[in-house]
């Protein structure tokens, strides 16, 4: 199994909104993609940081989300409410 992990920070009034958008449109298109095994969404409501956690069963499956514009499209429907571009960073699930 394989992790993507996305790390950013939203604007501070716009936590709520964010993890709306997260719920409703993001997760249920996350769900569609081929290899999908889980999601998790942290936030820090004090400093507005937040990770989202998603799990493939392959690294062909995550990395097929990047090249083929899905995540690029998930990043877009929240992408006014960051305060600057995430990081994005893959990680073998181990346990």
């Amino acid at each position: 199994m394989h992790a993507r992990v996305i790390l950013g920070r939203v604007k501070l009034d716009k936590q709520d909104e964010a993890i709306n958008i997260f719920k409703e449109n993001v997760m249920p298109a996350t769900k569609e993609q081929k290899g999908f095994s889980g999601m998790h969404l942290l936030t820090d409501p004090d400093t507005s940081k937040f990770i989202s956690i998603t799990i493939w069963e392959t690294e062909n499956d995550m990395i097929a989300g990047e090249s083929g514009g899905y995540l690029q499209e998930q990043l877009d429907k929240i992408a006014t409410l960051f305060v600057g571009p995430p990081t994005i960073q893959h990680y073998v699930v181990s346990v």
